[in-house]
């Protein structure tokens, strides 16, 4: 008869995983070379089982996390037969080796008691480079994979403690900042070589069968608490329809379609409909698919469930085969993320009927995603950031804002570190008044940078989106104000798409400008109380003009300090609501 479980060493054993998952994650920082890891925080970490489930994830990319599974089940098959002590796998490949795209490069390492296989410590990380048309290989205009770069299959870096020289060498010739590259690929090693050691100890401490044990009740605990989180929600079928602005200087809306079933304890997201693939770089592997659907719906589950494989079992994922969100071959997918970004936001679209308290107001859509590169003093440099971000409202609060999408968990790289290592001065990073969404409860507002280039023949290209589409609001809020991309804004400016798919060339002394799209808001902006409208003028989040036009709040600007106009604002309010009366 097996000994019943202990729920103390359950929670023992939970808590030593998502630490060694962290300590990976820390390293990983603290030890990469290229600002998107080291700064933007573009990368993951999670311990595995022995079949590859994650037991626990490191605190960082949400979007990452869910797709370890497929990629895992990839390699075990492969390699049956032949995993051993000292191994480390890598690979980039979203067809050969399951992966995401190709500047995502997956390091892994298997973790053994005695000649028994226990787990896999495995990293993500976006690098720099990875060759291909354009310096950070995040290419719009790219129609097949075979333009984005080196594409890597399962291979072994390191073969029982021997590391693969000619692999390093090969990766090295390919990009264009192979001292940043193989940097990055060294801390990956040191974040799994940490990860191994830490389940070792575990092992070592406990005995291998009781680590396997518990860390499969662990995974039906996650699995138990997450039906009963989808059991909460009302069962029915919810449809959502969003889009991606569109590729290039004439682009046409790209759709996405969603109907999300709710059935007792089981949900599914089915992406029917959703447009073919494109020839440009947006597409999106079935694994990326399936981890945002994962990220987003373990966001409306309570902070109790553990953050392993067990709360995706009741999810379902159906992606048609050759659709933007389950690309087939030889579909590129290097700026995949705008896409994956526009998976989350339709899951929360479809869930606004059914969990209206809980779900915020459509946001900025992403992270905005510039890419520099040149050559300066006589060296190559490749510098692309995730900048972030903007929230829409919520039922009880205003939308954030400069924070990053749920699903990436990333920041802006600082403004100093741009300096003292590009040919690049940022001259404006703040928020822009009257572009968050109108509501009871505003949407965040959006995010200005603007970058000086400080040296000649700099290639430039961005992913951005929510121009055409700007961010929807929810039960009576408003839109977001839409994201632009200006290169030498005045007179003469260049108005640039959002997903342009000619490379930009940059001379000395160009400026780009990027806007983010303000968050949408939630409820009636007549609803607003004025005092908050009053804070966000003296905050310099909105003009006096905006606090009329959209709130009905009348500010008086006569003394010292702005001030809300009690009966003027009544009798406005009043004005604004007989109209909408009437129209409606």
């Amino acid at each position: 008869m097996t000994n019943p479980l202990d729920p103390i060493l359950l929670e023992v054993l939970k808590n030593g995983f998502e630490a060694i998952a962290d300590e990976m994650a820390l390293i990983l920082m603290r030890t990469a070379h290229s600002p998107i890891v080291r700064d933007a925080m573009d990368y993951s970490t999670a311990l595995c089982d022995a079949e590859g489930q994650t037991i626990a994830q490191g605190l960082t990319t949400p979007m990452h996390l869910g797709s370890f599974y497929d990629a895992m089940r990839h390699l075990s098959v492969q390699y049956a037969g032949n995993i051993h002590p000292g191994d480390v796998f890598v690979a980039n490949d979203p067809y050969l080796a399951s992966g995401q795209h190709l500047p995502d490069i997956y390091v892994i390492e298997p973790i053994f008691s005695g000649e028994r296989l226990c787990g896999w410590a495995t990293t993500i990380a976006h690098h720099a480079d990875i060759g291909g048309l354009v310096p950070g290989s995040n290419s719009i205009g790219a129609t097949e994979i075979h333009q984005e770069g080196l594409r890597l299959p399962f291979l072994k870096l390191v073969d029982r403690g021997t590391e693969n020289a000619m692999l390093m060498e090969i990766v090295a010739a390919n990009v264009r900042v192979p001292d940043q590259v193989i940097g990055d690929l060294r801390a990956q090693m040191a974040a799994a070589r940490a990860g191994r050691r830490g389940l070792e100890a575990l092992l070592s401490r406990y005995g291998a069968d009781t680590v396997a044990r518990y860390a499969d009740a662990l995974q039906d605990y996650a699995e138990t608490l997450a039906r009963q989180a989808i059991s909460e929600i009302a069962d029915g079928t919810y449809r959502f329809v969003d889009h991606i602005d569109g590729l290039g200087e004439n682009p046409e809306p790209i759709e996405l379609h969603l109907t999300l079933t709710i059935a007792g304890s089981e949900i599914t997201a089915d992406w029917t409909g959703t447009a073919r693939q494109v020839k440009g770089g947006i597409n999106a592997p079935l694994s990326f698919c399936k981890s945002n659907v994962y990220a987003a719906l373990r966001s409306i589950m309570p902070g109790d469930v553990p953050n392993c494989h067990g709360y995706t079992r009741p999810i379902h994922v159906t992606a048609p085969a050759g659709t933007l969100v389950n690309a087939i071959y030889p579909a590129p997918c290097g700026a995949r993320g705008i896409t994956g970004y526009r998976i989350i936001d339709c899951i929360f679209g479809a869930l606004a009927e059914a969990l209206p308290e809980r779900v915020s107001a459509d946001g900025t859509g992403g992270s905005t995603l510039p890419s520099f590169g040149g050559t300066h003093e006589g060296r190559r440099f490749v510098f692309s950031e995730c900048v972030m971000g903007t929230w829409g409202a919520t039922s009880t609060h205003d939308g954030q804002s400069g924070v990053p999408h749920m699903g990436s968990n990333q920041s802006n790289v600082p403004i100093e570190m741009i300096e003292a290592d590009y040919p690049i001065r940022i001259e404006r990073y703040g928020f822009v008044a009257d572009t968050g969404g109108a509501g009871t409860f505003r949407g965040g507002v959006g995010l200005e940078r603007q970058y000086r280039i400080l040296s000649d023949d700099t290639y430039f290209g961005v992913r951005s989106d929510k121009c055409s589409h700007p961010p929807h609001g929810l039960f009576g809020g408003e839109t977001g104000k839409p994201s632009s991309n200006v290169v030498n804004p005045g007179a003469g400016e260049r108005i640039l798409p959002s997903l342009p798919v000619l490379p930009v060339t940059l001379e000395k002394d160009d400026v780009y400008r990027h806007i983010m799209a303000g968050g949408g808001g939630y409820g009636d902006p007549l609803l607003r109380d004025p005092r908050r409208v009053l804070d966000d003028v003296i905050d310099g989040l909105v003009t006096t003009r905006q606090a009329r036009e959209a709130y009905g709040v009348v500010i008086a600007e006569d003394g010292s300090i702005p001030a809300i106009d009690p009966n003027a604002t009544e009798t406005l309010r009043a004005t604004m609501s007989s109209a909408r009366r009437t129209m409606n």
